[in-house]
């Protein structure tokens, strides 16, 4: 049988984790390979809008009432030391989370970064304006000295912005 690719082993192991009580097993299930993981924002819709068809489907269909979730950006690393950076929309049901959409964000595939941290605008965990704001640093060479700072931003309508910061 072939290995799974590694965002569907993040993702059913994310599933897992969401979906019941946190036992050690489950955590040493998560894969070696995510480095960072951070979540914030948060975003609302009027439940019509469904997931991207190249994301994983939720458990349960989205219903038509409105929506609200947080997003997640994941670093991934590679069997080269470069990492994939993913988003991640994810809804808050009364059942728990839902995963509604999952994304390789291209803008960081092309680059082939080595990630080296991702940190939210924000640590309170309570965002006052719809949208996400982090920052990734990476290197795209590893022998570099200092990491390089990304911004991926969301406004509240759900677009995203990716660029390099500038000083």
């Amino acid at each position: 049988m072939a290995p799974l690719p590694a965002l569907f082993r993040i993702l059913l192991v994310s599933g897992t984790l969401l979906s019941a009580p946190l036992r050690a097993e489950d955590i040493d299930a998560l894969p070696i390979t995510v480095t960072f993981v951070v979540s914030g924002g948060f975003w609302e819709d009027d439940g019509a809008a469904l997931p991207d068809d190249k994301a994983p489907k939720p458990a349960t269909p989205p219903a038509a009432a409105a929506r609200r979730g947080y997003y997640k950006l994941i670093a991934v690393r590679q069997a080269d030391r470069t990492a994939k950076v993913y988003l991640q929309q994810v809804a808050s049901t009364d059942g728990g989370p839902v995963l509604v959409n999952s994304v390789e964000l291209e803008e960081f595939a092309a680059i082939h970064p080595y990630v080296t941290d991702i940190r939210p605008e924000d640590s309170s965990g309570v965002s006052r304006q719809p949208g996400l704001f982090a920052t990734v640093y990476l290197k795209t060479d590893p022998a570099s000295a200092e990491p390089e700072g990304w911004t991926v931003l969301i406004d509240e309508f759900g677009d995203i912005k990716i660029e390099k910061e500038t000083n």
